[in-house]
């Protein structure tokens, strides 16, 4: 039965589903910009849905309308918009139709399922409608087919009295092979060799829901077919990127009322294409393709009032990178550890000591690596707490960011090396934070003024040991400083120490060092890693 519990269900699925497909669908984007961001979009619209629906006990009307409503708000790109607009008008058919959920007779329960079969049918054609009434020239061979024909099939599933899941089913096939059927009937589709990339994220999210509601779980592939452009889609193949096509495209949200939308959509189309106004209640959501960006925006102030106005430069999307799912973002203390870093794949922002990153620089970072899920790293116990406002705001754009709070450069690299991008979000958090957690850190170091530590009070020049961000040790000499610190880090058991040397370290020191864990613990790993870092002629780490 559609119930609260089975949106929820659904949209887990789906969210997993079209991160697997993301990639895939980004390739297959060529229409109506070849701009590759097609699967990104509707991820992160899908995800915005997601993060709206709220915990704890709700009807379903409320859930439907939480969803549907974060997904207007949400929405990123011609695909999301138009996905907003399937998903929000079929949620509230459906919460319109459907009928109370009890405990029937046998007999009562296949009547209330054959009722809700009608009833999703029902919502997915009203959707469909809906859709191609937000769009202002409509176009064949677009998701807008796709769901088409698949409430059609549904419908008909429906009135020959199958149940909801077969239902469904029907609507997955339908759109299947309408899908498969748009690469004949746009011309640019046919030239690149692929199908619609909005369709094919269409087929993923009814795909979700099929397996949801079948019990059988997510298929073991997507669904969307392995063809995809040749790389360097020439720039015809999009008609928006024609040296007479519209440079910009411009979207917001419009509080203005349900009334005047109409005539607005019909201005708007007067400056541009790919125009889709979804929404209703008095809030909207405009996407258009335009050479005038403060003319599409005047229009909405003269209804209205516009605001998180995002205008993107096609030709800077035409020409950028392939954005990964996942980006890790790494603060580094020093050249060598930048190096590390990137190596290992991270995107990496300067810090250290003396030398505090700042919000701005991990959201520019953010910004730079354009993808839509987001690891901080920050390295540093100053530093997680910028790390944390930073994705505070970036979360408030879409952005997926989780912080893993590690404390030291060692745990950083301890976490970005178990790192594995074709892990789930969720899994690879959990990964990296239990091999940051499992990390123990110390460092050594030269007092720069007299103190008092928790181990007593230095003086100008003596040798200070760190253990977990605490000063412990007081003596004489380095050396003894890093054997003390190692004592104690080994203390709780190890197999790997990691040796990270400063700008001003000895070789001497750390051959030292080397020799003595050698000579105490021969069944622990040492590898030694040219860090740079200033203040600190050791950094050291177990695991």
């Amino acid at each position: 039965m559609l119930t609260t519990a089975v949106l929820r269900a659904w949209a887990r699925t789906a969210l997993s589903e079209l991160g697997r497909a993301r990639a895939e669908i980004d390739e297959l984007n060529v229409y109506p910009v070849p701009d590759g961001d097609t699967g990104t979009n509707l991820y992160l619209t899908w995800e915005a849905a997601c993060d709206a629906l709220p915990e704890g006990e709700l009807t379903f009307a409320e859930a439907v309308q939480a969803f549907g409503r974060g997904a207007l708000l949400g929405a990123r790109g011609n695909s999301g918009v138009i996905t907003s607009q399937l998903v929000r008008a079929c949620g509230l058919r459906l919460a319109e139709n459907l009928p109370p959920h009890q405990e029937p007779s046998d007999g009562v329960l296949a009547d209330a399922r054959m009722s809700e079969a009608v009833a999703f049918a029902d919502a997915l054609v009203f959707a469909a409608d809906a859709a191609y009434s937000a769009v202002a020239q409509p176009v064949e061979g677009t998701m807008l087919t796709v769901a088409r024909q698949a409430g059609n099939a549904a419908l008909e599933a429906a009135n020959q009295g199958k149940s909801l899941a077969e239902v469904c089913l029907a609507a997955v096939a339908a759109a299947r092979v309408a899908l498969t059927k748009t690469t004949e009937q746009l011309e640019v589709l046919r030239r690149a060799g692929v199908v619609d990339a909005g369709g094919a994220g269409l087929v993923v999210i009814l795909g979700a829901m099929e397996s949801v509601l079948s019990g059988r779980g997510p298929a073991s592939t997507t669904g969307v077919p392995a063809r995809v452009p040749p790389q360097g889609v020439p720039s015809q193949a999009g008609t928006d990127l024609d040296p007479d096509g519209p440079a910009y495209e411009v979207m917001y949200l419009l509080e203005a009322p349900d009334e005047q939308i109409g005539d607005f959509r019909k201005a708007l189309a007067g400056l541009g294409d790919s125009v889709v106004v979804v929404g209703g209640d008095e809030l909207w959501n405009v996407h258009v393709h335009t050479d005038d960006v403060g003319a599409t925006i005047e229009l909405g102030i003269g209804i209205g009032k516009p605001y998180r106005i995002r205008v993107t430069h096609f030709a800077d999307m035409a020409h950028r990178e392939p954005v990964p799912n996942r980006a890790v973002i790494a603060v580094a203390a020093g050249d060598g550890l930048a190096a590390l870093f990137a190596e290992a794949g991270a995107v990496v922002v300067q810090g250290g000591p003396g030398r505090r990153c700042s919000t701005g620089e991990l959201l520019r970072a953010m910004e730079r690596s354009g993808a839509p899920e987001i690891v901080l790293l920050p390295n540093d116990r100053d530093s997680i707490g910028v790390a944390e406002a930073a994705a505070a705001a970036a979360r408030q754009d879409g952005v997926r960011v989780a912080v893993i709070p590690t404390r030291a450069q060692v745990q950083g690299l301890a976490a970005i090396a178990v790192h594995d991008p074709e892990r789930s979000f969720d899994d690879a958090v959990v990964q990296l934070s239990a091999a940051a957690g499992q990390t123990r850190h110390g460092a050594v170091t030269i007092a720069v003024k007299d103190a008092w530590t928790m181990a007593g009070t230095c003086r100008i020049g003596d040798a200070l040991g760190v253990v977990d961000g605490d000063f412990t040790l007081i003596t004489d000499d380095l050396e003894t400083a890093a054997t003390g610190v190692v004592d104690r880090l080994l203390g709780g058991g190890g197999e790997l120490m990691t040796v990270v040397t400063g700008r001003e370290a000895d070789p001497a020191l750390v051959d030292a060092l080397v020799r003595y864990v050698r000579r105490i613990r021969r069944d622990v790993d040492v590898v030694v890693y040219d860090g740079g870092q200033e203040r600190y002629p050791l950094l050291i780490g177990v695991e």
